[in-house]
């Protein structure tokens, strides 16, 4: 497999990692509903999975800027799939894409970066991290870990995904 560092993490090539989902009939959209706690798959416009989620510490509003805590709104892509980091699996996100650049630059502020949809911190629990209960990334979008299992074998690298209030 192709892989690349990406701040501590072993993050794959795009196209490498979903290959056999895509050829399986993949999810073609990921829809997260901050505010329902929700993200969906979906295939040709149908519902597919849907899972409860936590969000940011600071889930209100758009992500402006590193370490401010919210999970950015917005049309996005899957760009990678990371293997190795500090959480079981992730997908991490296009965030900040070019409007989200020019705006934090016309701000002055680093946009930050490094958002993921991923599992659990390796070796803590649900329950001790609140998920289901409460808000506990830095922006990112959490599942349980058989979720982002789940996620990655459905989720193909380069399907976009929506980031609505």
């Amino acid at each position: 497999m192709i892989r690349r560092t990406f701040l501590g993490a072993s993050l794959a090539a795009p196209g490498v990692v979903g290959a056999a989902a895509a050829a399986a009939g993949a999810v073609d959209l990921v829809v997260v509903d901050k505010r329902q706690r929700l993200l969906r798959l979906m295939r040709g416009g149908q519902i597919i999975r849907t899972y409860r989620i936590a969000l940011g510490f600071n889930p209100e509003g758009h992500k402006s800027r590193e370490g401010d805590g919210q999970t950015p709104e917005g049309f996005y892509r899957i760009d990678g799939y990371v293997a190795e980091s500090a959480f079981h699996r992730a997908l991490h996100i296009s965030y900040p894409n070019a409007w989200d650049r020019r705006r934090a630059s016309e701000s002055g502020y680093d946009p930050g970066g490094q958002i993921m949809i991923h599992g659990l911190p390796n070796g803590i629990s649900a329950e001790e991290v609140g998920h289901g209960q409460e808000d506990w990334t830095n922006g990112c979008i959490a599942v349980t870990n058989q979720e982002i299992r789940e996620l990655v074998a459905l989720v193909p690298v380069g399907t976009p995904i929506l980031i609505r209030k």
